[in-house]
């Protein structure tokens, strides 16, 4: 998903790197598996990096990328191998099917049986742990209520890393971010991990696995708003959504004078009320990319969060 820069800065060395070189870094310098493929379609490959000590039984760290469903690839998304793997995280990044040529039916799908594909060939993980960045965060809460019978094995699912994502999808059914995806309602309905999780009468991921929920200081006012509800719920007031096209990007106006039809659908069910292991966090100044890019350091806070999950340090 596309949002404004904030303000004119000088653009920071890591900035630098994540854009330009954290792929061609990650696959100079880490073992690796490229293009690896899940399925038989011509997008469906995966890349697989792997620790210094290579092991079956490694924690894997599977990354969806973002871009609205419609833009992004794995080979410009390595940004967590090198920190990753350096503490013995193997990383995995997905390609799948974006808009037009894939629905969002069919991304769900291929995200599934991506996952299906890593524990079928390392059944002996210490855990895979799910991250995903704004489209790529839906498409990865999507799996906290997959159905895993039909692929006849359950992943070793022991944690979700939702960044800056989007969970309910009706608004953009309104919006002109909708012409490549030519999503209906009722699709948006059948894609929206807010509504899915209302209609939930179970927990199928094991109760420990750990949801993290996070969004960046200067994402935009309906990021924020949709990581927050998707945690916790709503607050007093629901406001409307507003497209603004020139900025490809969904904001929040509240009063009369909002469009109706865009009008979001809360549901009362959310992590939080469900008994879910999750927790939010907001990031202290990264906006929408930087909150993703950053990832390319070692010190960075939320580098340092996902490892603590995977490896259960407090």
């Amino acid at each position: 998903m596309e949002v404004p820069e904030r303000g004119r800065r000088a653009e920071a060395p890591w900035k630098k790197l994540s854009k330009e070189t954290a792929t061609k870094r990650a696959r100079a310098t880490r073992r690796n598996r490229l293009h690896v493929p899940y399925g038989d379609g011509e997008g469906e490959n995966l890349d697989i990096y792997f620790p210094e000590q290579v092991s079956e039984a490694s924690p894997f760290c599977v990354f969806f990328h973002g871009g609205y469903w419609q833009s992004g690839s794995k080979d410009t998304s390595a940004f967590m191998v090198n920190p990753l793997t350096a503490q013995g995280v193997a990383v995995v990044i997905v390609a799948y099917d974006i808009a037009p040529k894939g629905t969002l039916d069919q991304m769900v799908d291929q995200v599934t049986r991506s996952i299906v594909y890593i524990q079928k060939q390392y059944p002996r993980n210490e855990g895979i742990y799910l991250c995903g960045h704004s489209a790529g965060a839906h498409l990865a809460a999507m799996m906290l209520l997959a159905d895993w019978t039909k692929h006849a094995v359950a992943p070793n699912l022991r944690g979700f890393f939702l960044i800056s994502g989007i969970y309910d999808l009706e608004p953009i059914v309104f919006t002109s971010q909708n012409g490549p995806l030519l999503m209906t309602l009722e699709d948006a309905r059948r894609n929206g991990p807010q509504q899915l999780l209302e209609a939930a009468l179970t927990q199928p991921v094991d109760p420990a696995c750990h949801v993290l929920v996070i969004v960046g200081q200067h994402d935009s006012p309906e990021f924020s708003r949709q990581s927050r509800e998707f945690y916790q719920g709503p607050q007093d007031h629901q406001p409307f959504i507003q497209q603004i096209p020139s900025e490809h990007l969904l904001q929040v106006r509240q009063g009369p004078a909002a469009s109706r039809s865009c009008l979001a659908l809360f549901s009362t069910q959310t992590l939080c009320r469900g008994g879910w292991n999750a927790s939010f966090e907001e990031l202290h100044d990264v906006d929408h990319f930087e909150i993703i890019w950053k990832l390319t350091q070692d010190d960075y806070v939320l580098t340092q969060m996902i490892l603590r999950t995977i490896f259960q340090e407090p």
